[in-house]
């Protein structure tokens, strides 16, 4: 199977503040090209951050935006799998384009640690951080350096190709589907009463929005009712709209808030900045 395997760091605690990209790409299971380069977050860098990492303002002084770098490759990764280990990188890239304001990526993402999880047994509820991972396997890296981290990522996932009986079929499952999400929230939430529906594509994977929002009290729903208050909308792709600007959700909402039904439609964006009041 080939791919790409990507790993990022950031200056600070803001997932789109990606100081350093690193990408390898696999072919036959070997790694066959690589990239890394060193991203201007054009923000402040925290201490404990560049602790970890190694990269402070001086590194990044006259480096490309995560913009302009991400328009130099994209068209490399459209279309292809890539794979990455646990949800922040995914989460990174994703919001850096927000940010950005340019399209999400579109590619097939692959997480790593579920699918070793799915793999083998003793990581299926602790131990799939990627260095513990890379030291069952056998795998020599320089931890959090994003070309390093790929790099492992890419070969922790060789791995599991070969132990996996139908591979390509199960990291499809596993990086396409999204089951029905039904939470209720928490009875003394400060949004008790709420009921949210998401739409459109989460810069964070949508269970985790669903588990956050039932936190505050919301109850969320995966379809749109005369019951919905609320309705989160993500960025759309366009290939799913049938012609349409908007998602079949977001055009029910705005017509049932014309009939007088009492529905706050609002971005991704504006629910994570309420949520950090509440």
């Amino acid at each position: 199977m080939n791919f790409f395997a990507l790993d990022v760091e950031t200056a600070n605690a803001d997932y789109s503040s990606i100081c350093q990209i690193g990408i390898a790409q696999f072919k036959n299971g070997e790694i066959v090209q690589t990239w890394t380069q060193l991203i201007n977050p054009e923000t402040h860098f925290d201490f404990m951050n560049t602790m970890i990492h190694g990269i402070g303002e001086i590194d990044v002084e006259g480096c490309p935006t995560f913009k302009e770098y991400i328009l130099q490759i994209e068209h490399i990764l459209k279309g292809e799998f890539i794979v990455h280990h646990m949800p922040f990188d995914r989460t990174a890239i994703n919001r850096a384009c927000i940010k950005a304001e340019i399209p999400l990526l579109e590619v097939e993402w692959i997480d790593t640690a579920r699918v070793a999880r799915r793999t083998w047994n003793q990581f299926a509820k602790k131990g799939y951080g990627l260095s513990n991972l890379a030291n069952f396997l056998n795998i020599q890296f320089e931890h959090h350096d994003a070309l390093e981290d790929a790099m492992t990522a890419g070969k922790i996932f060789i791995k599991a190709l070969e132990v996996n009986p139908n591979p390509l079929k199960e990291v499809q499952r596993l990086s396409t589907y999204n089951p029905p999400i039904r939470l209720e929230g928490v009875a003394d939430g400060v949004l008790s009463g709420e009921l949210v529906v998401f739409t459109g594509s989460l810069t964070s994977p949508r269970k985790e929005m669903a588990e956050m929002a039932a936190s505050f009290g919301c109850d969320v729903k995966d379809r749109l009712t005369l019951k919905t208050t609320i309705l989160v909308v993500g960025l759309q792709d366009q290939n799913k709209l049938n012609g349409h600007v908007k998602s079949s959700k977001h055009r029910k909402a705005e017509e049932l808030i014309k009939n007088g039904h009492p529905i706050r439609i609002m971005s991704e964006t504006d629910f994570l900045e309420l949520a950090n009041y509440l």
